[in-house]
């Protein structure tokens, strides 16, 4: 079989079926395609939407077990693994068939099946039930994702490891289990194995959890979990895994130190690497670095008719990154320039969250950027005593000689939530002073944003802080 489009793109995940969407909204004849059932990619499938969705249940399994000191008393949960892992199920089949429901209305052909490049100007598609397709294109965009990276000198294939698509697969809950990364995969899916009744180690290499967060953000969640988890270890790193009877043996090094440690399960949270492997790039010319596609500020790589958008060109490799790529893509396809560099928010998910956006504190300091910084305590929030939840903190970063924001930061609960005002005022170039204009409801957690700007003034009235002078 055989058939011709405009634009042929490869990869339904966030960037795939966003620019799938777009293209055919500005008429473009498009084809998808992806070796799953339907659009949605790994976030969608295997990784944010699950992960979220198995964070609810243990944001509300903790909630119960913290409720006393409200005077709420309830039985111990029970849990009902099988229908979880149904319920979650289901939330990614909603999800899922509507991306598919979506193709159709927009007139985007979508095929289940796994591409590479023939040449310049053809893929062939193995197609799902076993046909095969060479699909002429006059555009491509190539948007494979990314999968979990294992750990060097590691064995997957050893009983009890995980990765982090396994883990959320939610097969059994061990007694123990060793998180290998003190990062955002490795924090989340420890939060709901805890919270699911696992003894959770983490080991993180770096000093400290989260290493792209700045500390006092971080600080607050390390908290946390060090009531929730049974240990955690920084700069510490996994040299030795060995089966035995019942589980594994883990030798750790800190330092000079090596200690074991024996778990059920070990689950390997050390980052992602890019689907570069298979298609077909060295048939066109493209080199991949690291295994990384290189691409200019259009997304166009060294074929110019053929782009690259997400996590197989690098940078954060978020959904929301690899949508807004998927977005600059269509518009080279349009002709139009390339947008200027965009603010990238990040969240992490666990409890409390921490998200930030633009400069951070650590960014400042490494390239000897002056700022000033200011912070709001949650334990002067009306609405986060309300909620038993006072550790959170909400601060600006703001260039001291203009006073436009740089930076905002948020940890607590729901700060994800939060941080697009941050991001906007970023984005607009507003004043710290222009952001303290504006009116909030009260008693709100984005309050908080507003009376982080008061205390630059030295005019926040639930916080005492003194305006310092320039």
């Amino acid at each position: 079989m055989s058939q011709s489009t405009q634009v042929a793109i490869l990869g339904a995940g966030p960037s795939g079926y966003t620019a799938a969407f777009l293209a055919a909204a500005h008429g473009f004849s498009t084809v998808l395609v992806d070796a799953a059932a339907q659009p949605g990619g790994v976030c969608l499938q295997r990784g944010c939407i699950p992960s979220k969705a198995l964070l609810h249940v243990a944001r509300l399994l903790l909630e119960t077990r913290e409720a006393a000191s409200m005077g709420l008393q309830f039985a111990p949960p029970v849990v009902d693994l099988e229908r979880v892992r149904t319920w979650k199920a289901e939330v990614v089949q909603r999800l899922t068939q509507g991306l598919g429901e979506q193709c159709q209305r927009r007139g985007v052909t979508f095929i289940q099946g796994q591409g590479r490049l023939l040449d310049d100007h053809t893929l062939l598609v193995q197609r799902a039930d076993g046909g095969e397709e060479r699909l002429a294109f006059a555009q491509c965009i190539l948007a494979t994702g990314s999968r979990p990276a294992g750990l060097p000198g590691l064995d997957p294939t050893l009983p009890g490891i995980l990765d982090s698509t396994q883990a959320l697969a939610l097969t059994a809950i061990p007694r123990t289990l060793l998180v290998v990364g003190g990062g955002n995969i490795g924090l989340e899916l420890g939060t709901v194995y805890a919270a699911l009744g696992s003894a959770v180690s983490v080991v993180e290499m770096a000093e400290g959890l989260l290493p792209g967060a700045d500390r006092d953000l971080v600080r607050p969640v390390a908290q946390r979990l060090a009531r929730l988890f049974a240990s955690v270890q920084t700069n510490t790193r996994v040299v030795a895994v060995q089966a035995e009877e019942g589980g594994l043996r883990v030798t750790l090094q800190s330092g000079e130190t090596r200690t074991e440690q024996q778990v059920e399960r070990l689950l390997v949270a050390t980052g992602r690497l890019p689907n570069s492997q298979s298609l077909g790039l060295e048939t066109v010319g493209i080199v991949p670095e690291r295994g990384f596609v290189s691409v200019g500020a259009d997304k166009r790589t060294a074929v110019p008719h053929i782009l690259a958008i997400g996590d197989l060109i690098g940078g954060p490799l978020l959904a929301h990154k690899a949508a807004h790529d998927a977005r600059m893509a269509v518009a080279t396809l349009l002709g139009r320039p390339p947008a200027g560099q965009r603010v990238m928010p990040a969240v992490t998910y666990t409890d409390p969250e921490v998200a930030y956006a633009g400069l951070t504190e650590t960014a400042a300091r490494q390239q000897g950027i002056t700022v000033r910084t200011v912070r709001f305590p949650w334990a002067a929030s009306g609405r986060a005593h309300t909620l038993e939840r006072t550790e959170g903190l909400t601060k600006w970063v703001v260039d001291p000689q203009s006073e436009r924001v740089l930076g905002v930061g948020i940890v607590g609960v729901n700060a994800g939530e939060l941080l697009a005002t941050g991001v906007q005022a970023i984005e607009r170039g507003l004043t710290v002073g222009e952001v303290a204009q504006t009116i909030y409801p009260h008693p709100t957690l984005a309050e908080t944003l507003l009376e982080s700007a008061e205390v630059f003034a030295g005019e926040c009235v639930h916080y005492y802080a003194p305006r310092r002078e320039r």
